[in-house]
Formats: structure tokens, sequence, C-alpha cells
């Protein structure tokens, strides 16, 4: 088929007697469309009119009621403010009448305080005196121990107090002068007739103090030579004197007035300690001569209990008499507690058996007194007797 073209020249149909083309209708169309588009325009600003009007009316709506709620909140912040501001004014009130009353608490604390300070300054101050006083005796005490002779009289105290105190009267004498001229510085009886003990309390301690204060080693090592000669020097002189053979003991004490001494002397120098126990001298610290007066006076004792004995031997002897003759009144005391014991279980054999009697007669009394009213309705022999009682008694053994 051939296509069909159209013109728009040609007409389509005709309007009465006029010709209709296509060119027509496409401008009736614009011009139909186009009144269309203004009306739809004008429609549409018509209904944007009315919804801002309702949109104006909303928001004043809106903004009244926000008017009257920021009136409320005002009104409600005021009332709290208020209350905020009458708070922190009673807070502030009470916080300043604590920090009144806690300011004067720490004022009477700070007080007190300061009295307490004020006395333990006094007690400072009075241990302050006491210190120097002890450290004006301390010099004192140095000064002591500068001099031979002092320091011999404080060493020589020591050793009385400690003999003192640890031995009777009559057991011990200080200075006494024996057949060759010398007097040591205590002498200790000892029992059963034996020579005393010797005691030596004058101990070289100038080397020994410059020993200790050497500042070089060079300085040490001579005054440790000067101590060391010293020392034997010092033993000889004791084994030469106060050994003396039937007079004294052949042994002898030689008293150090210092633990700390003793200990560097046994620790340092070991060849004096050995040289004096050759020469039987025995190098003695304080508690080693308290322990070594310990041990004599047990010594001493257990000489005067032998003495004694033939004494405690007689005590025995009566004693054991005395406790003889208790034993025999004992026994004599045992056998009256047996006698009385046979007595006695005697006496309750024959009580049981009045007790077993009683009761009989007690069951016999009561058969006979029986009820009167029962009494026609109990059938009797013709041969008995109504209100006899027969009362026999058995001897049981």
């Amino acid at each position: 088929m051939e296509p069909i073209a159209f013109s728009f020249d040609q007409p389509l149909f005709l309007i009465g007697a006029l010709p209709v083309t296509a060119g027509h209708l496409v401008t009736a169309a614009a011009c139909l469309l186009a009144a269309l588009s203004v009306v739809f325009a004008r429609r549409t600003r018509s209904l944007r009119a009315i919804e801002r009007d309702e949109q104006i009316a909303t928001l004043l709506t809106a903004q009244t009621e926000m008017q009257g709620r920021i009136a409320a909140m005002t009104e409600v912040f005021g009332a709290r403010q208020a209350e905020l501001n009458q708070a922190i004014s009673q807070r502030i009130d009470g916080m300043t009448h604590r920090i009144g009353a806690s300011l004067s608490e720490q004022t009477k604390a700070t007080h007190e305080n300061l009295r307490r300070l004020q006395e333990r300054l006094a007690v400072i101050d009075n241990a302050q005196s006491n210190i120097q006083s002890l450290a004006k005796d301390m010099a004192g005490l140095q000064s002591i121990l500068a001099n031979k002779q002092t320091r011999g009289a404080f060493g020589q105290s020591r050793m009385e107090a400690i003999v003192a105190d640890g031995l009777p009267m009559g057991a011990f004498a200080f200075q006494a002068t024996i057949s060759n001229g010398a007097r040591p510085d205590c002498t200790i009886r000892m029992p059963n007739g034996q020579p005393p003990l010797v005691i030596d309390a004058k101990f070289p301690l100038e080397a020994w103090n410059a020993m200790r204060d050497a500042e070089s080693a060079e300085r040490r090592q001579q005054a440790a030579q000067a101590f060391r000669r010293d020392m034997e020097v010092h033993i000889r002189d004791i084994a030469s004197k106060y050994l003396l053979p039937g007079e004294t003991q052949d042994t002898a004490f030689l008293f150090v007035p210092s633990e700390s001494i003793f200990a560097e002397i046994h620790e340092h120098f070991e060849a004096i300690v050995q040289k004096a126990h050759r020469q039987r001298i025995v190098i003695v610290s304080p508690s080693l001569l308290l322990l070594s007066i310990q041990v004599i006076q047990a010594i001493l004792k257990d000489a005067r209990m032998r003495e004694q004995a033939h004494l405690i031997q007689g005590e025995v002897v009566r004693l054991m008499e005395d406790l003889s003759r208790l034993d025999e009144r004992v026994r004599k005391l045992q056998g009256h507690f047996a006698m009385t014991q046979k007595d006695v279980e005697e006496i309750l054999i024959s009580s049981d058996k009045l007790t077993r009697r009683g009761a009989k007669i007690e069951a016999l009394e009561l058969q006979g007194e029986a009820d009167p009213s029962q009494a026609d309705k109990v059938v009797r022999p013709k041969d008995s007797r109504v209100g006899q009682l027969k009362l026999m008694v058995v001897d049981e053994d």
C-alpha cells in the first residue's frame, strides 16, 4: 500500500461552509493550552495564597501560644530563682555559721596544741640540760679513763661491785697484802683450806685507746704492737707477783672492765690470750667474772653443806624416829577404825532387822482394821473369833 500523505494546507473537514485544516487545529489547541495554563496558574496562585494565609494564621496562633508559654516560664523561672536565692542565702548562712564554729574549734585546738608544744619544749629543754650534764659526766669519765690511777680505780670499783654482790661477807678481801709484799686487787678465799684466788683489775688502756683513735693503718699497727707489749708485760707481772705456790691458787684472773674490749682481744689478739693461758692467767670480762663468782659461790655452799653433814645426818636420824612413831600411831588408829567399822556394820544389821519387823507389824495392823460394814458379808468359820489378832514374832538371823 502506498502511504497517505497529509498536508496542513489540505482541508480535513468543513465547518459549515469553511474548510478546516490541520494547521488550524494546531493553532486552536495551542490557544486552548495557553488558556488552560493561565487558568491553572491563577488557580494555583489562589490556592497558594489560601495556604499562605492558613500558614500565617497557624504561625500567629503558635506565636501566641509561645508568648503565653514564655510568660508562664518567665513566672516559673522567677519563682524558682527566688527559691534558689533563698536556698542559697540559707546555705550561705549555715556555711558561715559552721565555718565560724569550725574556726573557733580550730582556734581552741591550736591553742591546746601550742600549750602542749610548750610543755614538750619544756621537756626537751630539761632533756637537753640532762644531756649537757651527761656530756659533762662523760667528759669526766674520759678524764678518769685517761688517768692511769683513776682508771685503775674505775676497774677496781666494777670488780669489787661484782664480787661483793656475788659472795657473802668473809669470803673475799680487797687489797690484801701477801707474803711478798704485793697487794692484789682482790683475793677470794677457797674452801677446804685451799689457797685464795687472785683477781687483778689493772688493765693497760693507754695503748688500747691509742689504737682505737689511730687515724691511719700505720699508726694503728704501731698502737697494736704497743698494746700487745703492754699486755705481755702486765701478764708477766701478775704471774710473778700473785702466783705463789702454796699461798695462792696457781691460776689468776685478769679483769677487763668492758665486754667490747674483751671481744676485741679474743678476736684480734689471740696470741696474747694463748700466752696468758700458758702463764695460767685467765682474761675475764664482767659477765665471765660474774659467772665465775657464781660457780665459786656454789662451791662454797657445797663445802658448807659438807661441813654440816654430821648435823644433817643427826637431824635425819631424829626425823626417821619421828616418822616411825608416826607410823605406829597411824597403824593403831587404823585398828581403831577397823573395830569401829565392824561395830557400825553390826548396828546396821540390827537396824535392818528392826525395819523389817516394823513393816510386818504395820501389815498386820492394816489387816485388822478392815471396814466394819463389810463384816456381815464375810463368811467366817464357826470356831473363828471375830476381832482377835494373833501376833507372831519370829527371830531372824
